[in-house]
């Protein structure tokens, strides 16, 4: 059995570019897992080892390695920064147990940490805060730890002080034990001397030392009765309350370095060991069942205890499917036969590997605390839970965001059409993010995403990935549709062809709903006018209707529509009949509801500097963009705004011209909100363009 106090699952997120992925490189060096480093500026960096990634360097999709750092085994997931793949740093945060936050020194808080920063906040993981970059121009340790609890709402507790900044920084101050780490200049990580606290920062160490041994007494009431009374825990007893403190959230210890130039790394993957929870000090994952209510039963992390695994993961490789898994209680071995209980089908297990980047190892059993990769599962997807056949149980699926962007794409000739449908089978279970559907009528297949780059790579990927060359038409954005008035209205309908006929009556009103509430149908039907086992008829009417809106067939969101009365015949009524009279009194009605045109607004963080803030405000403010705040850093200025995805098409390339190349930019979707007459005007005008193209 595996002493699962000396694992630790743990994530690496960040914004792009604060240097997660050359983080990881360095902690594979130092526990010996690569013996050359690999840099991600030159395409050699381990965990990016799709072309894509090499040649953008970033992060697209997460990589999981495992290595052994002193006695502890770490299962490390290097996640993506860019907000199109935030859907990676999501599900691997559902799945971990610690993380370490990577800021950049310069950069700070940037907004792709607060959305990861809010992820593992929502799935309760505990984290360690790392400043990376410290020898960057502009970089600012405290700045740091102030921006985490202004715009985090988070408290940092340092851990660690830098000794010299920018240029000169050259190592870290352990508080704890009042030792100095100095690095030389060599570039080897192991190359660094221990020694005592440089006479200028005396003060400042006892001051910062001080603090930090307050906040961690409070999560003992003994240990802080005593250090009232003047007498100091021991750095065991200090590190036991850290530990605590971080486990429950109620603080983040805080370690500093420069991961490029190797110096500060070994600090934090001590911070891993020492204040990150191992699989059996989180909470146990709760069990819900097939419609997603909680039974009140929980995975408890322990492998003499039913199989549970949870797939967070599928990745396509040349030897097949690999399911990523974690496993949340039991144990599983090669030939074992496993329960998917949301297809309630069984798998067997044939091969197992742990994976090492792209490369693995052959496994033939694993256990609680574990996370695997299982090769060859035919029918599991992205958040399925895999179980115990004679105990079955589902795990708190995943809750994954609508697509805002799609792209129309078309196979070149037959022999690609043929390999086109494999290839976004595959895609399709590779990532949850991104969804296919085929339009009915034009027969063309649509690709949705997150955003403009995540169906760049998607493409790219079926082009050199699958060998599938594809026509790709024009972005298009997904509009939405409302009602702004109340109406009260009645629609008969009425057939009568030789036989039994078709009767049904309803009285109903539709009125506008609040922002977010979707389509909500509720019946005020009393005294048996209509039959109670029609009512779901009517419901049903209506909810298939809402896909196509009256001014433009975009899907019709917020409304609610209220069943108040009807009629019906003993002879002629049935549930077909109901279901008829309301799709028709949707068409018949919602025209008359002040229907309007929704478009969806994009939250944007513009990074620029000082001399181009001019010419961005300008440039946001003709794609109809609202600033909303701006921010003054060392190294330029950071514009929050809100602005339309239509006006947001190509930005990156204008951006990138007005500032020489040094703006940069993210963006995700915020909330859908009212056309101008003019666009909505164009918008109806297309639609119908299309009706008739199609007629013809």
């Amino acid at each position: 059995m595996k002493d699962l106090s000396k694992y630790r699952n743990i994530g690496i997120f960040a914004h792009v570019d604060a240097g997660k992925t050359t983080t990881t490189e360095r902690i594979l060096k130092l526990t010996g897992k690569v013996h050359k480093i690999g840099e991600v500026h030159d395409g050699a960096a381990t965990t990016d080892f799709m072309v894509q990634e090499q040649e953008r360097g970033i992060t697209i999709q997460s990589a999981a390695t495992s290595c052994f750092w002193k006695t502890y085994q770490f299962n490390i997931i290097d996640t993506p920064g860019h907000v199109d793949f935030t859907i990676e740093v999501y599900r691997s945060l559902k799945v971990l147990d610690g993380g370490v936050g990577v800021f950049c020194a310069s950069g700070g808080v940037e907004p792709q940490s607060e959305t990861n920063w809010r992820y593992a906040n929502d799935s309760e993981v505990a984290r360690i805060i790392y400043v990376n970059k410290m020898d960057r121009i502009g970089a600012d340790y405290f700045r740091v730890i102030n921006q985490v609890k202004t715009i985090l709402g988070a408290k940092a507790l340092v851990m660690v002080l830098p000794i010299g900044v920018e240029i000169d920084f050259v190592g870290v101050v352990d508080l704890l034990t009042r030792k100095s780490y100095i690095w030389d200049n060599s570039g080897n990580p192991e190359s660094f001397t221990v020694g005592e606290v440089p006479a200028d920062m005396v003060d400042k160490v006892e001051e910062y030392r001080a603090l930090l041994i307050e906040t961690a007494v409070e999560q003992d009431d003994d240990l802080m009765e005593k250090y009232l009374d003047g007498e100091e825990p021991s750095i065991e007893q200090i590190k036991k309350c850290i530990r605590k403190g971080t486990i429950n959230l109620d603080f983040f210890p805080t370690f500093c370095g420069s991961s490029f130039k190797n110096k500060g790394v070994q600090n934090v993957l001590d911070g891993v060991v020492d204040f990150l929870p191992s699989p059996t000090e989180v909470k146990p994952q709760p069990e819900v069942d097939l419609e997603g209510n909680p039974t009140g039963e929980f995975a408890i992390v322990d492998a003499n205890r039913p199989f549970r695994g949870l797939a967070f993961k599928i990745m396509d490789d040349r030897f097949g499917a690999l399911t990523f898994t974690r496993i949340y209680s039991g144990k599983i071995k090669k030939g074992d036969t496993v329960l998917n209980t949301f297809t309630n089908k069984t798998e067997r297990i044939g091969r197992m590997v742990e994976m090492h980047a792209n490369d693995r190892t052959e496994i033939d059993s694993a256990q609680a605390g574990d996370i695997i990769a299982i090769v060859g599962l035919k029918n599991v997807q992205t958040g399925h839970t895999l179980a115990d056949e004679k105990h079955p149980a589902t795990l708190e699926p995943m809750v994954f965001p609508d697509p805002v962007i799609s792209i129309a794409v078309a196979p070149k000739d037959k022999a690609n059409a043929e390999k086109l449908g494999i290839a976004i089978g595959k895609m399709i279970q590779e990532d949850p993010s991104f969804r296919v559907e085929t339009d009915e009528e034009t027969n063309e297949l649509i690709l949705k995403g997150m955003g403009e780059l995540h169906l760049d790579i998607k493409v790219d990927l079926l082009k050199r990935t699958h060998g599938v060359e594809v026509i790709v038409g024009a972005p298009q954005v997904a509009y939405r549709e409302t009602i702004t008035k109340p109406i009260t209205d009645s629609y008969t309908h009425k057939k009568q062809s030789g036989g039994s006929g078709q009767f049904a009556k309803i009285d109903y009103k539709i009125e506008p709903g609040e922002p977010g509430t979707g389509f909500v149908f509720e019946s005020a039907v009393v005294g048996g006018n209509i039959p109670k086992e029609y009512i779901p008829a009517v419901e049903k009417g209506f909810r298939t209707s809402v896909n196509k809106g009256p001014l433009a067939g975009y899907p019709c969101l917020d409304f609610k529509v209220s069943l108040t009365d009807g009629g019906f015949h003993a002879v002629d009524s049935s549930s077909i009949a109901f279901e008829i009279a309301a799709k028709a009194a949707y068409r018949q009605s919602m025209v008359k509801a002040g229907p309007q045109i929704l478009e969806p607004i994009m939250k944007i963080d513009v990074f620029v500097p000082e001399q181009h803030v001019g010419d961005t405000i300008g440039d946001l403010n003709r794609r109809r963009g609202m600033i909303k705040d701006q921010d003054t850093t060392p190294t330029g200025v950071r514009i929050k705004a809100e602005a339309p995805l239509s006006e947001m098409f190509g930005y990156i390339g204008d951006l990138r011209t007005m500032t020489s190349g040094r703006g940069q930019f993210s963006m995700e979707f915020s909330h859908y909100f009212a056309t101008p007459r003019n666009i909505s005007d164009d918008v109806i005008a297309k639609a119908k363009e299309r009706e008739e193209a199609l007629r013809k």
